[in-house]
């Protein structure tokens, strides 16, 4: 369904490691991680194991270093496959924990939150998979959100509730 090689070095150089499903854990298989080959599927890569930290949304195609993929640096430690959805999007967003305060409904991308919200505490995806962005525009960094329920912005990976735009990820060839 999905595949991924992450290779050592730049220009898809050095010790490289093959995924084709999700991998909580690969720090076993390189040290660094300095480009990227996606050849099919949709994948979220993350900085830390067990799928934490800085997380990079990356579809088919080749990153030839670290920066292509707009990462902080060139450690990559755990990966997921996105599944194939065709459905609807749908999702909530609220000011504050636990589902309360001021609250907005998306079906659709949003370039700039910021417009229309100006925290986000707690999340409710029905539907689709989404990237909420740090700034507008589609720019900073990105948390990946599955359908489910995040009570507190600390579920979805995030240190904060500014968020600049917010993204429905259609593009899973």
């Amino acid at each position: 369904m999905g595949k991924i090689i992450f290779y050592e070095d730049r220009n898809f150089q050095g010790r490289h490691y093959e995924c084709s499903s999700d991998c909580a854990e690969m720090v076993s298989f390189f040290s660094r991680c300095n480009s990227i080959r996606v050849d099919s599927g949709c994948w979220v890569a993350y900085e830390k194991a067990n799928y934490s930290g800085y997380q990079y949304m990356l579809h088919k195609g080749e990153y030839s270093d670290y920066q292509h993929w707009a990462g902080f640096n060139d450690c990559i430690r755990s990966c997921r496959l996105v599944p194939p959805y065709h459905g609807n999007y749908r999702m909530k967003i609220f000011e504050r924990s636990d589902f309360t305060g001021q609250e907005m409904e998306f079906m659709e991308d949003c370039p700039d939150l910021r417009e229309r919200f100006s925290n986000i505490s707690s999340v409710n995806v029905m539907e689709g998979y989404w990237i909420l962005h740090e700034h507008p525009n589609y720019r900073g960094r990105q948390f990946f959100l599955r359908p489910g329920e995040y009570r507190r912005y600390n579920e979805w990976g995030s240190g904060g509730t500014s968020f600049g735009s917010l993204k429905r990820i259609t593009e899973l060839n």
